[in-house]
């Protein structure tokens, strides 16, 4: 019985895999874009003004957005490969891991 609810929750759960995929890939960015940021502000923290505001409108207007985009469908391919026995508690424990981190980070 609980074979065929893992089975049936794997099969819901496919036409959603870029959906679960944006999921995971924008929540990864969320908890560690401040990092990224942090890190790119050490870098300019010595040029200009306005070369540093720019350097971060394209880190996060088109690096973010490039990085969703690329990784999304990427990520949607991999777990397409996963069979049906693993794919709805893979799913569950990416969920479960996302939220711990995301509850450790504030």
């Amino acid at each position: 019985m609980l074979e065929n609810w893992i089975i049936q929750s794997s099969l819901w759960l496919r036409p959603h895999l870029f959906t679960i995929s944006l999921m995971i890939v924008a929540t990864l960015l969320v908890l560690y874009g401040n990092n990224v940021n942090a890190a790119v502000r050490r870098q300019v923290q010595h040029y200009h003004f306005i070369l540093r505001t720019i350097v971060f409108i394209l880190l996060c207007a088109f690096g973010y957005g490039l990085l969703t985009s690329l990784l999304s469908p990427f990520l949607a391919r991999q777990l397409a490969q996963v069979p049906d026995h693993y794919l709805g508690p893979l799913v569950i424990i990416i969920s479960i891991t996302l939220g711990g981190l995301a509850e450790r980070n504030r």
